[in-house]
């Protein structure tokens, strides 16, 4: 692919736990999908998003730094600019299009502005189309407690109404209701396991304000002033403050029964302040590892990866939660494992 071709982008958004990399990895494995490179941010402090994904693409960039809403302006643009020269030269495979999976706490609207205005992102990509995940179970309660769910149903071109299979017929036409009056010009799609055809979702157009709801131009608008101080300015806080990122790994490989228990409790007795986990188990007595996945008072069904994604042999576990210490997630683990590897939870 010549390198003076603006690549086009698609911006994978959705609040916590919605299904994004769930229904990134089956877009990936798609035959339509294997020319993509994926950008992948996180908030946790151990990166887990793109071991999950490495298998379905080559091209994989990940943003560990935070929210890319929250410097937008800096890793978010070395890293655009890096994949065009790194693919002119040959260094990564060619791809045709670029997807960006933002963590489930982004405001969407500086990413959106960076994508369309900044002239060193603008000359190379061209912003195709926003796509929002939407839980069927949770896409209701999370509209009316987080903003940002808000917004980043407000600025898509196609909304997936995730995980539709769990929900019941009537929740499902209230969510859908709901989300045609919050953005009318959005298409609707549910889906179940991540499957949705990717000619739905891609190549959809160049992004404008102009036919969307009015606060999505408000908040575009908004993007472009930055503070004076700009190294001040970047540490202003977006999101609010009662969510955490925490952390947790042990090295000694966890016996399933009892990981399980501890999850359990966790979920039975916080799973309200649990808004996402998620991580990588090392099973004792097996050879490959176990993924989890919990949101709040839900643990979805584990899955076994093929093989281990990278050299590292720990249980990694990423938990985002609004009111809840580290200490309680670390002593719970600690009471079922019996381990006194267990690293503190950050």
């Amino acid at each position: 692919m010549p390198a003076s071709i603006l690549t086009p982008v698609t911006v994978l958004t959705g609040f916590l736990g919605s299904g994004k990399t769930t229904l990134l990895n089956r877009l990936l494995r798609h035959p339509a999908c294997a020319d993509s490179a994926v950008v992948i941010n996180e908030f946790g402090a151990i990166p887990i998003d793109h071991l999950l994904v490495r298998e379905a693409s080559e091209n994989i960039a990940l943003l560990a730094s935070g929210c890319i809403c929250c410097s937008v302006q800096g890793d978010l643009v070395r890293t655009l600019r890096d994949l065009y020269f790194k693919r002119a030269n040959g260094e990564v495979p060619a791809f045709r299009r670029l997807v960006i999976e933002t963590t489930g706490l982004a405001d969407p609207a500086p990413i959106l502005h960076t994508l369309i205005e900044m002239p060193v992102i603008a000359a190379r990509y061209s912003l195709s189309g926003v796509v929002t995940t939407v839980d069927a179970q949770y896409g209701m309660m999370q509209l009316d407690e987080h903003f940002e769910s808000v917004k980043q149903a407000a600025v898509a071109d196609r909304i997936v109404i995730a995980k539709a299979d769990l929900a019941g017929s009537a929740a499902l036409a209230a969510l859908r209701r709901r989300l045609a009056q919050l953005n009318p010009g959005a298409r609707l799609l549910d889906s179940a396991h991540g499957n949705v055809d990717p000619g739905l979702l891609f190549d959809t157009g160049l992004y404008h304000a102009d036919g969307k709801p009015p606060d999505v131009r408000a908040w575009l608008n908004e993007a472009a002033y930055r503070p004076v101080n700009a190294a001040a300015g970047s540490n202003i806080p977006r999101h609010d403050a009662r969510i955490r990122a925490l952390a947790l790994s042990f090295d000694v490989p966890a016996p399933w029964q009892n990981f399980l228990d501890a999850l359990d409790t966790l979920i039975a007795l916080r799973g309200e302040n649990l808004l996402r986990m998620k991580g990588i188990v090392n099973v004792a007595g097996e050879a490959r590892p176990r993924v989890v996945h919990a949101v709040q008072h839900t643990l979805y069904p584990h899955a076994a990866l093929p093989e281990w994604p990278d050299g590292d042999r720990r249980t990694r576990l990423v938990f985002i939660v609004r009111d809840l210490d580290g200490k309680i997630i670390r002593d719970t683990f600690s009471a079922f494992m019996q381990d006194d590897s267990l690293a503190q939870a950050k």
